[in-house]
């Protein structure tokens, strides 16, 4: 929770704040994060308004047989991809406002 002066200091600085959240969200648009599962068989491309661009996958993972450890994969990827859009998007506001925001965003 954000004390007095702390919301005092965001108020004043209302303007550049805005300006810093602007080029913040601008550079999220061109970011491409990679989530990797454990075994790295899998890797999911995300950019910036949380897309995803690309899938990659290890071809031994490619049999019928091979269909759950391919799930958990894809989605250990994906988890991994959007924690670290999620926690480079706190950097940003935290960057653009001076405000630590990453507890509020986990």
């Amino acid at each position: 929770m954000l004390g007095f002066a702390e919301m005092a200091g965001l108020m004043k600085n209302i303007g550049s704040i805005q300006k810093n959240l602007k080029q913040a969200k601008a550079e999220m648009q061109s970011t491409v994060i990679a989530g990797k599962d454990p075994s790295e068989k899998v890797t999911v491309e995300l950019i910036g308004n949380l897309t995803v661009q690309a899938v990659h996958i290890d071809p031994s993972l490619l049999s019928p047989e091979n269909a759950p450890a391919l799930e958990a994969a894809c989605t250990a990827a994906m988890t991994s991809a959007l924690v670290q859009f999620k926690a480079l998007g706190a950097q940003k506001i935290t960057e653009a406002t001076g405000v630590n925001v990453s507890s509020m965003m986990s």
